[in-house]
């Protein structure tokens, strides 16, 4: 049995290659580590209806993190085993404070995508995210009383990192800031990140931290990373975010994942 027992693996620019796929070398290599009896799970800042289809294309068992560890739910029958959503004051707070920024604002609601009205923004994540997007007006007043998954905005990146430089003093304490793209600054519930999603679902099923190997690519993914036996980042992750991994392995575009699973995994085989 190889040291390691549980694979977390994150979409976007990590196991998806630049034209949004997953190539035969990385299929097989998760293939061949499931076979190897190494636990495999998703953990990405997508909509749980968005990943869904790719953990079942992989014969993914294990419940996957979505919504940058906001929840955990099961790929084959959609069941919630966690769910952390921003309690609706706050998101309120978040929206009222965007709003006048004039920034596109996503809002996830009962694992659907709602929204303003259609932008150029929103047509082009709904299309990138495999999803549809509702346009319901005025967002505080179609949330209500009611907590969302979680809340994006949506810019250019100087203006994202703007946004971030003001909103960072301001809300840091009641939510969770994350930029998962240069382009997006994602709000959630203060947990709902992809490293304490891990170790919960680490712990949930046994496996011990020394045995969790973790990839991703982005600033979403440093608690992940740092939290698992071995961390590893893409070759295309900024540069301030590899400095942090264990190991980083080649870029998306080269098969960092199917690269990395062969050198951790099946070679402990060999």
């Amino acid at each position: 049995m190889p040291p390691y027992r549980l694979l977390a693996i994150d979409l976007d620019d990590t196991l998806f290659n630049n034209q949004l796929g997953i190539t035969p070398r990385n299929r097989e290599a998760i293939r061949a580590a499931q076979q190897a009896g190494v636990a495999v799970t998703l953990a990405t800042g997508r909509m749980f209806r968005s990943a869904q289809p790719i953990a079942q294309l992989l014969n993914i068992t294990l419940p996957i993190i979505a919504y940058q560890g906001a929840l955990i739910a099961q790929p084959q029958t959609g069941d919630y085993l966690v769910h952390r959503p921003l309690p609706s004051k706050v998101a309120h707070s978040v929206i009222s404070f965007i709003k006048p920024l004039d920034f596109h604002i996503n809002l996830y609601l009962n694992d659907k995508l709602y929204m303003q009205q259609l932008t150029v923004y929103g047509r082009r994540y709904a299309a990138l995210s495999g999803v549809d997007a509702y346009p319901v007006g005025d967002l505080v007043s179609f949330l209500a009383d009611r907590a969302p998954t979680k809340l994006v905005a949506i810019g250019e990146p100087p203006e994202i990192d703007r946004l971030l430089g003001q909103t960072f003093p301001i809300l840091s304490r009641v939510v969770h800031l994350t930029k998962s793209k240069p382009q997006f600054l994602e709000f959630s519930h203060p947990t709902a990140t992809k490293g304490q999603a891990l170790e919960w679902l680490a712990g949930h099923y046994g496996f011990k931290r020394e045995e969790v190997l973790a990839i991703g690519d982005g600033y979403n993914d440093i608690d992940m990373v740092e939290w698992a036996g071995l961390g590893v980042m893409m070759g295309n992750a900024p540069e301030p975010v590899k400095a942090l991994a264990d190991h980083v392995a080649p870029a998306n575009y080269q098969d960092g994942v199917a690269d990395t699973i062969e050198r951790f995994v099946l070679n402990e085989l060999a």
